[in-house]
């Protein structure tokens, strides 16, 4: 691909089963632990992962229109994604079950739409692994929050 475009596929571990892992990857479920997420439904949603689902985000000042463009509940969910001015292309979160936790894929195919932003695109791309350890953290931080260690000791 050109520098223009990337594919980016990286993995996380998510301390859930699949069918509840599901949820934390769907435009709602990503507010429980993605800081500054916050999705804006222009049209009502009540089933936010129904493909043909329009929603957008405000996130480092820049906003994003995004499109549900597929699922299956507990496995996979696929998004359209444009960036006015930076970036359009796809993200896909694929999600299989690992013993007693879920491992998570996550693709983008990104297009910048400009000259001048496809260096961030570059940026984004060579910081992927770290952006996606960023995810697995704060997953992982939320679930200790909701669900903190018992002493079995009664101290």
């Amino acid at each position: 691909m050109t520098s223009a475009s990337q594919q980016l596929t990286g993995r996380i571990s998510v301390a859930l089963p699949p069918g509840e892992a599901f949820h934390l990857f769907t435009p709602r479920g990503e507010q429980a632990w993605a800081h500054g997420w916050h999705p804006l439904f222009p049209a009502p949603a009540p089933d936010d992962t129904e493909p043909g689902t329009v929603f957008e985000t405000d996130a480092h000042g820049q906003r994003t229109i995004w499109l549900v463009t597929g699922r299956e509940p507990g496995r996979r969910i696929s998004y359209a994604r444009v960036t006015p001015g930076g970036q359009a292309g796809t993200g896909t979160v694929t999600i299989t079950a690992a013993g007693g936790h879920s491992e998570v894929a996550v693709t983008y195919k990104l297009t910048a739409l400009t000259p001048a932003v496809a260096h961030k695109l570059r940026e984004f791309a060579d910081g992927y692994p770290a952006y996606l350890q960023s995810w697995e953290d704060a997953i992982a931080a939320w679930l200790r929050d909701r669900h903190p260690p018992t002493d079995h000791h009664g101290n």
